[in-house]
């Protein structure tokens, strides 16, 4: 369930209860004349199960009180009423399915705003996949692959393309390009550095490394795994399970591919660079690409659920 606390003026309170009340899934309707008061106007609170939750609240939002009101949304963790649990029954669908395209877009917008954080992940995460890949290390490889924050800007890209936001998907390419070019160039300076205190050598890049010798050899695996991970991202994203993303993120080579190509780089490997190039951009795009045909599926399966829903 969802639970909504909207501020509506006063000549819009009617219209509004009455969408509440129209809407199959909702309960627990509370109204407070006059209680607001920045903005001022009514408070209107409800109960809403989350397989309804995107049809309110685009309702509300046609009805612009987005902008001469407020609109907010909450998780209930816990709700003891047996009101709720018919609410829940007479809704179309299940839960799980549900896409709540308003929470995916605000999701998305934050994961993918350039800031110092995301810098500092990033560039910290291809630090750590660099020590990995000189070392041959498997476990440096996944402990960098778990720090790294770029599913952020690639789902936002994806839920951009769908949602016909072009200024979310500049937003979003903005931090993933300027993100990884950060990351690489400080990698290089990091790789130059460990060389000259003597911890990374030439040898070690250009030996047999049995464990992370993939970052570089780019295959069509590789693309199958991203298209795979950028699915199961993206349903982990609109189903709320936030835990599924650590399994995303360690099963996909965009960070120690670009710590890769930095450490190559700095020692003049241009094979490597480019092969770790290549197994970057295939990831990236097989990710972005199963992003937005999953949430393509969803929004077209969920518009077929309301129709049915509709024609009953």
């Amino acid at each position: 369930m969802l639970h909504l606390r909207l501020i509506t003026p006063s000549d819009r309170t009617d219209d509004v209860v009455r969408l509440i009340e129209k809407t199959v899934g909702t309960t627990h309707l509370v109204v407070m004349p006059g209680a607001a008061r920045n903005p001022s106007g009514d408070v209107v609170m409800c109960d809403v199960a989350r397989e309804a939750g995107d049809e309110l609240l685009t309702g509300l939002q046609r009805m612009g009180l987005d902008d001469t009101g407020s609109i907010a949304v909450e998780n209930i963790d816990l709700s003891l009423s047996k009101r709720a649990e018919k609410a829940e029954e007479e809704a179309p669908g299940e839960p799980a399915d549900a896409v709540l395209w308003e929470h995916l877009t605000e999701a998305t917008h934050e994961e993918s705003t350039l800031s110092v954080t995301y810098l500092a992940f990033i560039t910290l995460a291809t630090m750590i996949a660099a020590c990995g890949v000189v070392l041959d290390n498997a476990i440096l490889i996944v402990g960098a692959m778990a720090v790294g924050p770029e599913f952020g800007p690639l789902a936002g890209i994806s839920t951009a393309v769908v949602q016909r936001r072009p200024p979310l998907a500049l937003r979003s390419l903005i931090a993933l390009l300027v993100g990884f070019a950060v990351a690489m160039a400080v990698t290089v300076g990091f790789s130059l550095f460990m060389d000259a205190v003597g911890l990374f050598t030439k040898e070690q890049l250009e030996g047999e490394r049995p464990q992370t010798g993939f970052v570089y050899a780019p295959d069509w695996f590789s693309f199958v795994v991203a298209v795979l991970a950028g699915a199961a991202g993206t349903l982990s994203l609109t189903s709320a399970k936030s835990g599924a993303l650590v399994g995303v993120a360690i099963s996909v080579t965009t960070v120690p591919a670009a710590a890769n190509a930095a450490v190559a780089l700095s020692y003049g490997d241009t094979k490597q660079t480019w092969g770790s190039t290549e197994q970057l951009l295939l990831n990236l795009l097989g990710i972005i690409l199963a992003g937005t045909l999953t949430l393509l599926t969803q929004k077209w399966l969920w518009s077929k659920q309301r129709q049915r829903k509709n024609a009953a």
